[in-house]
């Protein structure tokens, strides 16, 4: 009697950043098969990832153990179904996957097939499939909507009685209410507010200021489940520049630490939304389009300003700082950015304050662990309203290397210095 392969999937519930151990059982010896990812999008659109594997003398596969020989990854990669996920041929030009109800999970289908494939899974039958959830909120996690003194968010707070630390989450130029890190923070103990500052609303947007940030930065301060001196902020790109602005400027929202992927110092002080997007607007003549007709931006602020009024004055930052580069980033000179941050801090005596890591062959879009890398994408720019396709730079192994690893250094750096440098009149 023939025998059916067995696929398992351990767990097949899980965070997005925990690892999963892939095993077939049940094959013949020396088998080639094809294990096989594919997610349907919240946009609609399907993804797939698979690596091609040939089964040991007991007609086993150990995703976690053995080499794929091909697919959309090769070698030991025990995540490489999610990290290399890829649109299928024939879908839409320049998509990015991006969690936007994290109240669901991201649903990934994992499956295996007879031989070697590269195509047609939709018209073969598999020989197993299993149902896998990834989740960006663990079980207990609460969302909650803020709208308060202006400030738009979203708000997670851990399960448990608390006082916990937090974590003020923004993202890029891209605007939007972007929840998926800070669902993820929350899920591993710290308050986390993701806070929108760049909408649809122009009018709104324009209007904001450094005064906007410092009141969400109180509100969750002042929140009853978070402790009022452990607070850190964590940008990216453009949110990143604003990371730093508050932290060298404010006189009332002091951080504790402060993260800073993919950002730059480069951006003008005292100024409005309004203010700045007009003066970059100005440098994007700078901006230069490659040969498949993708926006690189990476140019606009070279070389880096010498006026102090271009730029955030690190050399007054007092709280220990994080900054996560790229260094194939084709979306923002990070990488020149900072180097001079670096002398500016070590001519101010406060170069022991900042961390950098520094990835070869990343790209600009640094996410949590096993996020699908995406090297170009669609973009519309809030300085115009223009849709382009943006170049965000990396290639894909080293770019999922890099996410994995600053993603647990991040975590390590908050837990530092929001958890465990308390000093003793805190803990009382």
């Amino acid at each position: 009697m023939a025998v059916c392969p067995v696929l398992s999937v351990q767990p097949t519930r899980a965070l997005v950043d925990e690892k999963f151990q892939i095993v077939v059982r049940n094959l013949h010896p020396k088998q080639e098969v094809t294990v096989h990812s594919l997610h349907h999008s919240e946009d609609k659109d399907y993804w797939e990832a698979f690596g091609h594997y040939t089964s040991d003398e007991n007609g086993t596969v150990t995703v976690m153990e053995d080499a794929s020989r091909g697919g959309t990854y090769t070698g030991t990669e025990p995540m490489g179904l999610l990290w290399s996920l890829r649109p299928i041929p024939g879908s839409r030009h320049g998509l990015r996957m991006r969690k936007r109800n994290v109240l669901s999970p991201m649903v990934v289908n994992i499956s295996v097939y007879k031989g070697h494939m590269n195509q047609g899974f939709s018209e073969e039958a598999a020989l197993a499939t299993v149902v896998t959830e990834r989740w960006y909120l663990a079980p207990g996690v609460q969302r909650v909507d803020i709208r308060e003194q202006g400030v738009k968010g979203t708000l997670f707070i851990p399960p448990g009685p608390g006082p916990f630390p937090a974590v003020l989450d923004m993202w890029g130029g891209g605007g939007g209410l972007v929840e998926y890190r800070a669902a993820l923070l929350a899920s591993h103990g710290f308050v986390a507010l993701a806070l929108e500052y760049l909408t649809p609303n122009k009018k709104r947007t324009l209007d904001i200021e450094t005064r906007y940030f410092e009141t969400a930065y109180h509100i969750l301060q002042s929140l009853p489940q978070v402790s009022s001196d452990r607070v850190a902020v964590l940008g990216l790109s453009f949110g990143a520049s604003v990371t730093l602005t508050l932290a060298a400027y404010s006189k009332t929202a002091k951080p504790r630490c402060c993260v800073c992927i993919s950002g730059s110092h480069v951006h003008p002080v005292n100024k409005t939304l309004f203010e700045i997007f007009q003066l970059m607007n100005q440098s994007l003549a700078k901006s230069r389009i490659d040969e498949n007709n993708h926006v690189i931006w990476r140019d606009v602020i070279l070389p880096i300003p010498t006026e102090p009024d271009l730029k955030v004055d690190v050399g007054k930052i007092k709280c220990p700082l994080l900054v996560v580069i790229a260094q194939d980033d084709q979306n923002w000179a990070t990488v020149e950015s900072t180097e001079d941050m670096e002398q500016i801090m070590e001519r101010s005596g406060n170069r022991h304050l900042l961390t950098v890591l520094s990835y070869p062959d990343a790209g600009h879009l640094i996410e949590p662990p096993y996020t699908p890398h995406i090297r170009f994408s669609n973009f519309i720019t809030h300085f115009n309203g223009e849709k382009v396709i943006m170049l965000w730079g990396g290639q894909t192994k080293p770019h999922a290397d890099a996410q994995e690893d600053a993603w647990e250094k991040i975590l390590l750096f908050l837990q530092k210095h929001l958890y465990q440098d308390i000093p003793p009149e805190a803990k009382l």
